[in-house]
């Protein structure tokens, strides 16, 4: 069980080596029974990390992130952008290079997500990628994009500060 895994992680925050405590790729079920196992403890479970985008949506569709709301936890959504896929700089006929998925995405229909992306983003004047980061963060998840220059950073940090109507997210 979580029993001595929730000691650990007290024991730790007892002594102020950690600020809070959170999870990564734990399921419903996991994370209620951890989040139980902590409270005991006097000591709430702050964040679950998962992988969560446009491109994977089963933390949304299989009650994940409904879970996440109950118990107060923040869902912090890893690969945001599906590696890239979602920048639109990728197509069927360019695809991203090999060995960079955790998940396989037929690129027909990281297209069509895209699309829609580059639509929406049109009528903001954002990016495909700062639409799929908004959209995460319409989901209560927060996005966790990585960047290897400044350039992406800057990117990265336009998907803040705004919001997408209720249609938008849908």
């Amino acid at each position: 069980g979580h029993g001595h895994l929730a000691d650990a992680l007290a024991a730790v925050h007892a002594d102020g080596l950690v600020q809070a405590v959170g999870v990564s790729n734990y399921s419903a079920r996991e994370m209620r029974s951890i989040a139980a196992k902590l409270a005991e403890r006097g000591v709430p479970l702050a964040t679950n990390q998962i992988e969560f985008s446009l491109l994977r949506r089963r933390p949304e569709t299989g009650g994940l992130l409904a879970t996440c709301r109950e118990l107060g936890v923040i869902p912090l959504a890893y690969s945001p952008i599906g590696q890239g896929r979602l920048t639109g700089k990728y197509d069927a006929s360019n695809p991203p290079p090999k060995g960079r998925s955790f998940s396989d995405h037929p690129m027909a229909e990281v297209d069509a997500v895209v699309r829609v992306l580059r639509d929406i983003g049109e009528a903001h004047d954002r990016t495909p990628s700062q639409v799929a980061l908004q959209w995460i963060i319409a989901k209560g998840a927060v996005p966790i994009p990585g960047a290897k220059n400044r350039e992406q950073a800057e990117q990265n940090a336009g998907g803040m500060g705004w919001s997408l109507s209720e249609g938008e997210v849908a």
